[in-house]
């Protein structure tokens, strides 16, 4: 896959200084980049084939992207998927709603986020509850977040609903948000597909010529 960058509160530099950092970033990242176009044809086709079987729907992209990711990150060691962002042991935080999708040790707190748009904010808050000191204690202290999510263009190109929130919208709430957003953040956009698209009619697989 080929991704766009937009760092929040000079990110890229940081990485770029703190070896440790800089060696995790670039695990998560190659992960994403080597995601081919064919794992993802043979992915949605195989996904699109067993909702049919069932009488369900399936039309988008997102449930591949996030299927090879997560099998990807879970090869790598130190990373950890579906996260408590708080150890609570009290009961009293429902975890499945503070939850992200990676995180590893004095690292990183990652959202990949192809749900609606309404929910941008929510996504950005969690990346700085799990990197900030807290009073509750946390299941990882993690040091900056990455959000991911579809540009434009591949919310196009991967049939994802247009509700969604894209590289683009969020890139405009940086800003507005800059002093509830208090630790440093990689934005990563998804861009299209180069040799694909899924037909937003008959969701059928279009091969570029």
């Amino acid at each position: 896959m080929e991704l766009q960058y937009y760092p929040h509160r000079n990110a890229d530099a940081i990485i770029a200084y703190d070896t440790y950092l800089k060696c995790r970033y670039n695990e998560f990242v190659n992960a994403m980049i080597n995601i081919s176009d064919d794992e993802l044809i043979q992915d949605f086709l195989r996904r699109k084939k067993q909702h049919e079987a069932k009488g369900t729907s399936f039309k988008s992209l997102t449930p591949s992207i996030n299927a090879l990711l997560k099998r990807r990150m879970l090869m790598i060691p130190g990373w950890a998927n579906e996260v408590d962002i708080f150890n609570d042991t009290t009961g009293a935080i429902a975890n499945t709603e503070w939850r992200l999708d990676f995180a590893c040790e004095d690292g990183f707190a990652i959202e990949v986020a192809f749900n609606h748009g309404e929910a941008i904010a929510w996504n950005l808050i969690k990346p700085v509850l799990a990197s900030e000191l807290n009073h509750v204690q946390k299941a990882f202290q993690t040091k900056m977040g990455i959000y991911v999510c579809a540009t434009e263009a591949m919310k196009l190109a991967g049939n994802i609903d247009s509700a969604s929130g894209s590289f683009e919208k969020v890139k405009r709430y940086l800003m507005p948000m800059m002093n509830q957003l208090t630790v440093p953040m990689m934005l990563i956009g998804i861009d299209a597909p180069k040799t694909f698209y899924i037909n937003k009619k008959t969701r059928e697989v279009v091969y570029y010529r």
